[in-house]
């Protein structure tokens, strides 16, 4: 992996032990880094795919300020065409060099596919996080299972991103986060 993209995650790593330590997001969220972002646009240095739940505050838990992530968020952190063409254009128009798969602890899509009924458009995430866990059982396997599945699908359902990763330009990696300890592990 090119040295860039290494330091990208190192970074991320160490805000999120900033975060895990302080309790707190430190970044600044002042007037001038708005004004700034509007006047020169955003450059997020990363994409981060995560699920919907209300405990995954994603740029709190990388200790992140306006302009440093692109965040995606599904419940069950799946992706179709729409959160696809968010990842690429986070990548190829942005400028993010790292698209991190984060999935979390006590998921509770994960959950409602281990147990295997759900209704409405609800259904349609949990057959995709069926898809990704198979009959695995284990909640926190399967939590892990679904997060590759996510990064998997990413480069086998996009030219662009997968030509990307080829070109080294870009990194997609997985981790996950622990909703108790406020800890991101990468897998």
């Amino acid at each position: 992996m090119k040295q860039e993209l290494q330091n990208i995650i190192d970074l991320m790593m160490h805000k999120n032990a900033s975060f895990v330590i302080s309790g707190e997001n430190n970044s600044p969220l002042t007037a001038d880094i708005r004004k700034d972002t509007t006047v020169n646009g955003q450059h997020p240095y990363a994409v981060v795919i995560t699920c919907s739940d209300s405990r995954m505050p994603a740029e709190h838990i990388f200790s992140a300020g306006i302009g440093e992530l692109f965040v995606i968020r599904t419940a069950g952190n799946v992706v179709s065409d729409f959160e696809i063409g968010s990842v690429e254009y986070g990548t190829e128009h942005l400028g993010a060099k790292i698209v991190m798969v984060l999935g979390h602890s006590y998921c509770g899509a994960v959950s409602a596919a281990i147990e295997g009924h759900a209704e409405g458009h609800i259904k349609s995430i949990i057959n995709e996080i069926t898809q990704a866990i198979g009959t695995e059982k284990n909640p926190r396997k399967c939590e892990i299972l679904n997060t590759l599945y996510t990064a998997h699908k990413l480069i086998e359902k996009s030219k662009i991103l997968a030509n990307l990763v080829k070109e080294e330009k870009i990194a997609i990696i997985t981790a996950m986060y622990d909703i108790e300890t406020g800890v991101v592990k990468l897998i």
